[in-house]
């Protein structure tokens, strides 16, 4: 009976985060809970998935919007992952399935597991944090970030975000202390399913396995020291042995999911490396053609949205609009940027920094901005790892913290209001060359 009554409480309150979190997405919907939306493309590929195949079953895809065309077939360019998670859904109700329903509950799940993170942080006695403080940082993750509108919307690029998120906090739960090297792996693996950048999280387990494998003996650098002779002491006192064996259990998962996609986009476009980003038929597509997926040339741009894009403030109603490139990391969320001045800094919060600085990076070369939105989406590839590294600092969360709680949460609960809702909230340039407000 102890154990039941041990298992009821230690799940009590992970679950009350996640009902209360899928309550909250669900009633902000509102109406919209019915129906599909404008772009269900892992609908589709479910579909297509139950039919045997991977090109769409009809011969056009539904719109015009984001799908990849290879010798006359349509495909979905996206990672399957959640269109796998939805599958059984579409199998019983088809196409028509209420996807914004479906994925309003599977955004339940990434508050309960940032708690769960949080919570494993202060038992294990790493963050330091108290069970209020664990709650606070939940429920600014759950409303307080793009999180909150992200999870609201239903359609192709953001449902992807909600399942890596989950996958993301499940794999530093597992990370931590390189203590389940292979569900480690299987999650991360499960990331690049879903956001293909995220797999460079990775970065962050072998600093944990190298952490691991120190010495007890060995003498932490001064912090006087230079950071590269800091980092070359640190290693220094890494019993080298012990390393292979948790990065090769690691990467036995990771490998064979990545094979297994790699392996699928030769079977749709004859490349291990093609996913079917090269194939869209868009407008923007001149530009990939140019540039490719990736390049500095983006960084400008993308890094101008990332900084500086803040509401347009006029003197006639609404009074307010937003660019269509959304709004600054730091402005729907402030609190994020107390990550930069931490009261301590540990292995593991340098393999988090790392991890986080190489996934922005990436982001900020991507062709496009996150392009539309309402805040800068992209940080979904990394938010998680920010809140653990917010709970490592050791910054207490004092009056002006609390006080720009009710800020983010104002300003993000706008946003899941109104984003594709309120259209005169918002600046209609279609070009993406808009990004502050006209003189």
């Amino acid at each position: 009976m102890s154990t039941y009554r041990n298992i009821a409480r230690s799940t009590a309150l992970p679950l009350l985060v996640f009902a209360v979190s899928a309550a909250v997405y669900l009633a902000t919907l509102g109406p919209l809970v019915k129906g599909t939306s404008s772009d269900a493309h892992y609908v589709h590929l479910a579909n297509s998935f139950l039919h045997g195949q991977l090109s769409l079953v009809d011969a056009v895809p539904p719109n015009n919007n984001d799908w990849a065309r290879f010798r006359g077939r349509w495909y979905v360019s996206f990672p399957p992952l959640p269109a796998l998670l939805i599958l059984p859904a579409v199998a019983v109700w088809g196409t028509a399935v209420w996807d914004r329903l479906f994925w309003a509950i599977v955004a339940g799940f990434g508050p309960m597991f940032v708690y769960l993170l949080l919570r494993y942080l202060r038992l294990s006695g790493r963050s330091g944090r108290s069970v209020a403080n664990d709650l606070v940082l939940t429920a600014l993750f759950a409303f307080g970030t793009v999180y909150y509108f992200t999870a609201v919307q239903g359609t192709t690029w953001f449902a992807a975000h909600l399942v890596c998120n989950s996958a993301l906090a499940l794999y530093l739960f597992f990370a931590i202390g390189a203590r389940k090297p292979f569900l480690a792996g299987l999650f991360l693996g499960l990331c690049f399913l879903t956001r293909v950048f995220v797999a460079m999280a990775g970065i962050f387990f072998v600093v944990e396995v190298l952490s691991q494998a120190r010495r007890s003996t060995a003498v932490e650098p001064s912090a006087d020291t230079h950071p590269l002779l800091r980092a070359f002491q640190w290693l220094m006192g890494v019993r080298w042995g012990l390393v292979w064996r948790p990065l090769i259990v690691f990467a036995v998962p990771l490998a064979l999911i990545t094979g297994g996609m790699l392996w699928v986009n030769i079977l749709r476009f004859d490349d291990p490396f093609e996913f079917g980003h090269t194939y869209l038929q868009i407008k923007w597509s001149y530009r990939i053609g140019k540039w490719g997926l990736l390049n500095y040339h983006y960084l400008a741009q993308n890094l101008a949205v990332f900084l500086a894009a803040l509401p347009w403030i006029n003197s006639v109603a609404p009074f307010i609009k937003i660019s269509r490139h959304g709004l600054a990391l730091w402005f729907t969320t402030p609190q994020l940027l107390l990550v930069l001045w931490p009261k301590r800094v540990t292995a593991t919060m340098v393999g988090l920094t790392l991890s986080v600085a190489v996934i922005a990076l990436i982001d900020l070369c991507y062709q496009n901005s996150g392009w539309v939105q309402f805040g800068y989406r992209f940080s979904l590839d990394y938010l998680v790892m920010i809140f653990v590294l917010l709970a490592l600092g050791g910054r207490r969360f004092g009056p002006i913290f609390h006080l720009l709680l009710v800020f983010a949460f104002a300003v993000n609960c706008f946003g899941a209001l109104t984003f594709e809702r309120v259209p005169k909230f918002y600046d209609t340039d279609p070009t993406q060359r808009v990004i502050f407000q006209p003189d």
